[in-house]
């Protein structure tokens, strides 16, 4: 009974997973990246904190304990023998009578090498511990035969260092222990609050850097992803584009279709009308894919010198005029492009104004002028352009009535590849102005 909901629960996140769009995604791996590179430097930075704080916490007691070992080696320099060859710590406890730093002379026992007892003791000393915590150092260092350094609290509350240094008779075998350890003690509030201290800083400088870590982790996995996010967009509005322009071809064959088996339409009339249809489906998917290409960046302008004028020329002569009127006007004009992409800007400029530079049912009047400078002007004397959409044309999905919207858009795309640039205007021909489309291209000079 316990597997299903478990079952159910992978289900819904997988469903969830393959439900997020390819953006939603790549944004989702941006922040993996941002939180993985934050975790790494935190990683990092939190192991050198701890070696840093381990570093130091060492450093301070190695600091207490050699100067408390310089104090009681000084003092076991001051004992002396008795006649008996026993070690006489008289003038010692005698010597070492201080209160800053206090040092406690204690014996071990005969009886029991664990026990020590104390035999000089300072009478007011700067720091107060109790009596158990000297007796529990002399102890250790008996027991392990060398010396002992610990931690503790004075009665007050305060940190203090408890070093123990064990002591031996003068003619004292190997085997034997320790006659006797000396106690020192020392102050470790300074030392102590400067480490606290330095605990803080690295916390926090840690804190800073792992923060910072992520805002650059943040920014270097937006840029890493931009490109993917950039082609995902342009993967999207070809996609969309292509849906958008071919549901009405589409339809258009659907119903050509149904009308036919019906036999409501004459077949000859059919097949014309299919004829038609299939060369516009074939126009547009062609202008889909260099658009697609244009937009990737995988087609390559292939620039060299080229006659702007006889390439206009060559574009009028072999488009499909009919009865409208087209004129060129045009001087000799050299410019730097690639003569296939300059002919496809060229020739959707000519079929856009060939389609909507004229009232229905009147030919249109197109006029083409080359100048030196490497500009193209096409103007027709159509209805003209509105000004809420004349700098809008080359947007998606801004096409005008039965236009796929490609051309103007590829057309665009053309100019600013060679470094070039495409306008729209109103046009001065015509009753309502017509439309004025300049294209301008680098020229070999």
């Amino acid at each position: 009974m316990s597997v299903d909901p478990l079952r159910r629960a992978r289900t819904r996140a997988r469903t969830r997973a393959q439900a997020l769009t390819p953006t939603a995604r790549v944004v989702r791996l941006r922040r993996r990246i941002s939180l993985l590179f934050a975790l790494t430097s935190a990683v990092g930075l939190v192991a050198m904190a701890v070696l840093a704080v381990r570093s130091d916490s060492a450093r301070w007691r190695e600091q207490l304990d050699h100067a408390m070992d310089a104090d009681t080696s000084w003092a076991l320099g001051l004992l002396e023998t008795d006649e008996s060859g026993r070690l006489d710590t008289g003038v010692l406890a005698e010597t070492v009578n201080t209160d800053c730093p206090p040092l406690t002379v204690l014996l071990a026992a005969d009886d029991d090498p664990g026990r020590v007892t104390v035999q000089h003791a300072p009478s007011k000393a700067c720091l107060s511990v109790d009596p158990a915590v000297v007796l529990e150092a002399g102890s250790a260092a008996v027991r392990a035969d060398d010396t002992r350094a610990f931690d503790r609290r004075t009665r007050d509350g305060r940190p203090v260092r408890v070093f123990a240094q064990p002591f031996y008779a003068p003619e004292a075998a190997e085997d034997e222990g320790p006659q006797g350890v000396l106690v020192a003690l020392a102050d470790a509030t300074g030392p102590r609050a400067d480490h606290q201290r330095l605990v803080w800083i690295v916390t926090g400088g840690c804190a800073v850097l792992v923060l910072l870590s992520a805002a650059v982790g943040h920014v270097l996995s937006g840029r890493a992803v931009r490109p993917a996010l950039a082609a995902l967009g342009q993967q999207e509005a070809f996609l969309a584009d292509a849906a958008h322009d071919l549901r009405t071809p589409t339809a258009s064959l659907r119903t050509l279709a149904e009308t036919a088996l019906r036999g409501e339409t004459d077949g000859a009339e059919v097949h014309r009308r299919t004829l038609r249809l299939a060369e516009g489906m074939g126009r547009l998917v062609d202008g889909l894919l260099t658009r697609a290409r244009l937009m990737s960046g995988t087609a390559s302008v292939a620039r060299q010198p080229l006659r702007l004028d006889q390439l206009v020329e060559a574009v009028v002569d072999e488009a499909p005029v009919a009865d409208h009127r087209v004129r060129v006007e045009a001087k000799e004009t050299v410019v730097v492009a690639d003569p296939d992409l300059v002919r496809r800007a060229v020739g959707n400029l000519l079929g856009n104004a060939l389609a909507h530079g004229h009232a229905p049912g009147v030919p249109a009047d197109v006029l083409i002028t080359v100048t030196r400078d490497g500009t193209v002007t096409v103007e027709d004397a159509g209805p003209g352009l509105p000004p809420e959409v004349a700098g809008a044309l080359f947007e998606r999905f801004r096409s005008g009535s039965g236009s796929t919207g490609l051309g103007l858009s590829i057309a665009s795309w053309v100019a600013h590849a060679h470094g070039g640039t495409l306008s729209a205007e109103r046009g001065t021909r015509g009753e309502r102005g017509g439309a004025r489309f300049v294209l301008r291209l680098p020229t070999s000079g």
